[in-house]
């Protein structure tokens, strides 16, 4: 499948708010591995930090800014990542737990039925690893 000739995106960046920048990167690079892949500090008041896969284009950013709360979430907001395969799932739970996360339950009830493990981020968002491919 390929992008509709109407709507040419070359890359996609989902952007968050987040009251604890060092912890959310703590949480979104070492826990879960994402690559760190740019950080800027104090541009037009924010600092932040662009997370991915080096070469994709679809990236994380976060940003903090005193000004905006980073913490209106519910168990609903959510960042799912599909990981292929359960062999691909168990070594990222193992990280979390390594370093103090534990799963939280899903708020809706077909993540668990498909084998997805949740973890929460600093701030309350949720990340959902998903064992088996995407569509």
């Amino acid at each position: 499948m390929t992008w509709p000739d109407h709507l040419p995106v070359t890359q996609v960046r989902f952007a968050r708010p987040t009251n604890a920048l060092d912890a959310a990167l703590h949480f979104y690079r070492d826990c879960l591995g994402l690559p760190e892949l740019y950080r800027f500090v104090d541009h037009a008041g924010y600092d932040g930090a662009m997370l991915g896969l080096p070469g994709a284009g679809c990236h994380l950013e976060l940003t903090e800014h005193a000004d905006i709360d980073g913490s209106v979430s519910t168990e609903e907001h959510l960042l799912v990542l599909y990981l292929g395969s359960a062999a691909a799932l168990a070594p990222v739970v193992e990280r979390f737990a390594a370093r103090g996360h534990e799963p939280v339950v899903a708020g809706n009830p077909y993540w668990t039925g498909i084998g997805a493990v949740s973890f929460e981020d600093p701030d309350g968002w949720r990340v959902v690893l998903v064992p088996e491919p995407g569509l």
